[in-house]
């Protein structure tokens, strides 16, 4: 277990367990997963396709509540969605029938009509579409897309962004612009990320820190704390040499569950 002073922990997962039916059998997807994420920092979470990772995000979103053990946010137990997290998915989920501007507006309830405005305007423009606002989803790029689905998650200006795969239907070059814009947004709100990814050089790219997990059941094979600078250089034989130790990893002999603490 890696010393982490659980004060300054925003994010708490202890001993979280998830069971489905499939097929009236019950299927094994979460195994006592244990992880302290602090504030501010990026994470993310690699894993195969059904090991669980979107399962663990859609835990900690407070999407899925029946599962075992507790999830904490700020010292507080997770019983549902709520403001303090916000979330965005591989698909942009906007309303088609609504403006851009009304589309990151939709969550904002109860504060005043200026405020609204102000809130909207400034998201906008920190994810550069300011220009945009009046257009419609049909009328946006796929990354244009991802953007303001970016915007409508931080509008309520939450403790945690939670991004389940958000580039995943992104092509290879619109995929890289959309890292580095994320990467930008992180720096000037200094929320705490945790991504969710299949792509092990996305994870290495964006997080301060890379959480493994294994295939089915879902347990955490490993934390790699990722000591290079920003911005960081893909080619690097430092970076090369990472990406490869995390992709062994995945062949490896699977490992007892631990609690991990980053």
């Amino acid at each position: 277990m890696f010393d982490f002073p659980a004060a300054s922990a925003s994010l708490s997962l202890r001993a979280v367990n998830k069971t489905f039916l499939q097929r009236g059998q019950p299927v094994e997807a979460l195994d006592n997963i244990e992880l302290e994420i602090g504030k501010g920092q990026f994470i993310s979470i690699v894993g195969s396709s059904g090991c669980g990772k979107s399962t663990l995000l859609r835990i900690i979103a407070g999407l899925e509540t029946n599962y075992r053990g507790q999830v904490l946010m700020n010292g507080k137990p997770v019983t549902g969605p709520g403001l303090d997290r916000g979330m965005v998915f591989q698909e942009h989920r906007l309303l088609p029938w609504l403006t851009v501007e009304q589309n990151v507006a939709f969550g904002l309830h109860g504060l005043a009509e200026a405020e609204i405005s102000k809130r909207v305007d400034e998201h906008l423009e920190l994810v550069g579409l300011s220009g945009f606002k009046h257009a419609y989803p049909a009328q946006l790029s796929g990354g244009m897309a991802q953007r303001v689905a970016i915007a409508r998650a931080l509008v309520n200006q939450p403790s945690i962004l939670l991004l389940d795969e958000p580039f995943g239907a992104l092509d290879a070059m619109t995929k890289i612009q959309m890292q580095q814009e994320v990467l930008r947004i992180w720096e000037a709100e200094r929320a705490t990320m945790v991504l969710v990814t299949h792509d092990i050089e996305e994870a290495i790219y964006l997080g301060d820190v890379v959480v493994v997990m294994s295939s089915r059941p879902g347990r955490i094979k490993k934390i790699i704390h990722v000591d290079l600078p920003r911005p960081r250089d893909r080619s690097n034989h430092h970076f090369t040499n990472l990406r490869q130790s995390i992709f062994r990893e995945f062949f490896a002999e699977e490992e007892a569950p631990f609690a991990y603490a980053i």
